[in-house]
């Protein structure tokens, strides 16, 4: 399911494999950072399950954007709590085992939300 709702949300932005823009770590002509890679050479796998949950559902502004708009749009409203998860999840198989390790130990005090939260 992952693959999937990523491909049908996601791929657009951030690559079909996850490769991410162009020159993704320079600031575009509107100020703001082209979306990231979300495999090995990104920064996908420092953030903990309940970071990703979040990003994906409240949106993400970078801070060093010049603009005030989120760089990445929320998905609450258009993705299900499992399909969040489901796309978490999927990400993951884009990284390395060693890179699984160092988020599994982050994820470990900062999980998923539960259903209620």
């Amino acid at each position: 399911m992952g693959r999937k709702v990523y491909g049908q949300y996601c791929a657009t932005c951030h690559g079909s494999r996850g490769e991410g823009a162009a020159n993704w770590q320079e600031q575009n002509d509107q100020g703001e950072l082209p979306p990231p890679p979300h495999g090995p050479e990104g920064h996908t796998w420092r953030h903990a399950d309940a970071a990703l949950y979040h990003t994906i559902a409240k949106g993400w502004r970078d801070p060093f954007n010049k603009t005030d708009r989120l760089t990445m749009p929320a998905f609450e409203e258009i993705l299900t709590p499992d399909e969040i998860r489901a796309v978490s999840t999927y990400l993951k198989t884009l990284w390395t085992e060693e890179q699984r390790q160092f988020q599994w130990e982050q994820s470990e005090d900062r999980p998923f939300p539960n259903e209620q939260n």
